[in-house]
């Protein structure tokens, strides 16, 4: 009795250890700023770089692909929890086939920026380029909001104000808790995660258009998910299943035709 008593304290004492680990730790997991997807193909477009200032140290590098800032829309790019805007390039030469601006930012603590990714300081670094663009002249509703992977939950955060031309969600979770109890089946997460990122919860708030993509094999985020966040969203709404495509949605003609008209509906 007396071993099974200590063999039962030690599994506790490491199972707190390693609670304590991951909470401790769980922004690291979260936020890969250094991971690499190699999907960084050339760019062909032109871009200008610039610093979007969210306070007077933390600066966020930013591409600018610009038509014409006042008469045409503009996508605000927030992009998902892992590498920098390279990564980004095959889906950027897309969208300059496209008769819009596109603003694409990286987050703090992203592509050379400094601070550290949160869930509140994301909130404040998109909403911080939605005052760059205003400032320069982009009504809110002339902006069009793209969320990719965890970029949809900062979209779905600052679109229930209502004022944007519409919302993109690419790969979107409903949660992060509930993605989170995927990978991590063993933990309280409910009590232990920071940044929530209640994209279910809020969605519901959102009055304007909303596209939602998804490809039928993710394995990261589940369909399911995307398909949940859908059928709760208000119309007008469209969901776009993509059959062959996992987590990175494969930017062809096809997708892209949808987006377009997607975009030019509104």
């Amino acid at each position: 009795m007396k071993y099974i008593y200590i063999l039962i304290s030690s599994a506790l004492v490491i199972y707190l250890i390693l609670l304590t680990l991951i909470y401790v730790n769980q922004r690291k997991l979260l936020y890969l700023p250094s991971e690499n997807n190699y999907l960084d193909d050339p760019i062909n477009f032109k871009y200008k770089e610039l610093f979007i200032e969210v306070d007077k140290n933390i600066k966020l590098k930013s591409w600018l692909i610009e038509k014409d800032l006042k008469k045409n829309k503009t996508i605000l790019f927030l992009h998902g929890n892992a590498g920098n805007l390279f990564n980004r390039s095959y889906k950027l030469n897309r969208f300059n086939e496209l008769n819009l601006n596109v603003l694409i930012i990286s987050w703090r603590g992203f592509s050379g920026n400094s601070g550290k990714p949160n869930e509140i300081n994301l909130y404040d670094d998109a909403k911080k380029a939605v005052k760059w663009l205003n400032d320069k002249g982009v009504a809110t509703e002339n902006i069009i909001l793209y969320g990719e992977s965890l970029g949809t939950g900062v979209a779905v955060e600052i679109g229930q104000t209502n004022e944007f031309n519409s919302i993109i969600l690419e790969s979107p979770y409903t949660s992060m808790e509930k993605a989170a109890k995927i990978y991590y089946p063993y933990l309280p997460v409910k009590l232990l995660l920071k940044d929530k990122y209640n994209s279910e919860k809020k969605i519901k708030n959102i009055k304007t258009p909303i596209l939602i993509m998804h490809g039928k094999r993710d394995n990261i985020v589940p369909f399911y998910m995307g398909k949940r966040l859908f059928e709760i969203a208000n119309k007008p709404k469209k969901f776009l299943q993509v059959e062959e495509d996992d987590h990175m949605l494969t930017f062809n003609d096809n997708l892209l035709s949808e987006i377009k008209n997607f975009i030019n509906k509104y």
